[in-house]
């Protein structure tokens, strides 16, 4: 018998970290295939120019980092879509010509449908609606993945890209809403504006925490959490280090570690509970 085959789908490095890292090592460390697909080499992320030291480019820097990450996580493989970053809405690097929100989301399937039908997974993870924070990258691998999960089965669908093949379940990686809530009556308290979070103050907490996404399953990453740390830890361009310090680490803390999905495919049954366990 084979082990079962988890793909995460996601934009850019980092992503794999600091969001969904804690499921990728919890089910790697069970014995079960987990591989990454990355569309970018985050080419447009800020770093400072001591994290350069050694690298011709931030892509180098960075797809560095994200080996790094996988090491500690336990992937069996990480594989890169060949899109540039495109950065945040009215940047410069938004109207990249090679930017991947410059490629049609079909063309974008063509590509990730290759590896779902290489691969065969069982389990296909990738961003919420949303992409998390609005990054147009995060929404349009999203739109991209699910595309390719629906069309995976059918063979007039990127008919270079393999034979047929129709994996298991789709699910979208969200944060509870009501963890987000909290978070933004909060970070007042501590000096932060709800609306200009992050490194560069342009994530909109407080909207993101407006959109209502169920949580059909919730993974507890306990086992985990050293595995998770060391990951992000990688990523120190991108701030890896002090992901559990400050007010996030203080959250983590309170409300213990858990990873939030929700079930795209199969349809939820109308008397769902929350499962504890992905392939469940």
């Amino acid at each position: 018998m084979t082990n079962p085959v988890i793909l995460s789908v996601l934009a850019h490095p980092d992503d794999e970290s600091f969001g969904m890292g804690g499921t990728l090592a919890l089910y790697a460390q069970k014995g079960y295939d987990v591989y990454l697909v990355c569309a970018t080499r985050g080419e447009a992320g800020e770093v400072d120019p001591e994290h350069l030291k050694g690298f011709s480019s931030i892509a180098e820097l960075r797809e560095g980092e994200l080996r790094c990450a996988a090491e500690h996580l336990g992937l069996k493989g990480v594989y890169f879509l060949g899109y540039r970053d495109s950065g945040m809405p009215g940047s410069p690097d938004n109207q990249h010509p090679e930017a991947q929100v410059s490629h049609s989301v079909e063309d974008v399937a063509g590509k990730v449908v290759k590896h779902i039908r290489e691969l065969k997974p069982d389990i296909v993870l990738t961003f919420d609606p949303i992409g998390g924070y609005r990054h147009p990258d995060h929404i349009h691998i999203h739109q991209a993945t699910v595309l390719a999960f629906e069309k995976a089965a059918e063979a007039t669908f990127h008919p270079e890209a393999g034979a047929p093949f129709q994996p298991g379940k789709l699910y979208f990686h969200t944060f509870p809403r009501g963890f987000l809530k909290l978070a933004v009556k909060l970070m007042p308290l501590f000096g932060q504006n709800p609306r200009k979070f992050g490194r560069n103050g342009d994530i909109d907490m407080q909207s993101i925490a407006e959109v209502n996404f169920p949580t059909h399953a919730k993974v507890d990453i306990g086992p985990v959490q050293a595995l998770k740390a060391a990951a992000s830890a990688c990523h120190a361009s991108q701030g890896g280090i002090g992901m559990r310090r400050g007010i996030m680490g203080l959250f983590i803390k309170l409300f213990g570690e858990h990873e939030a999905y929700m079930q795209a495919y199969p349809p939820i049954a109308k008397n769902w509970k929350v499962k504890k366990d992905l392939l469940a």
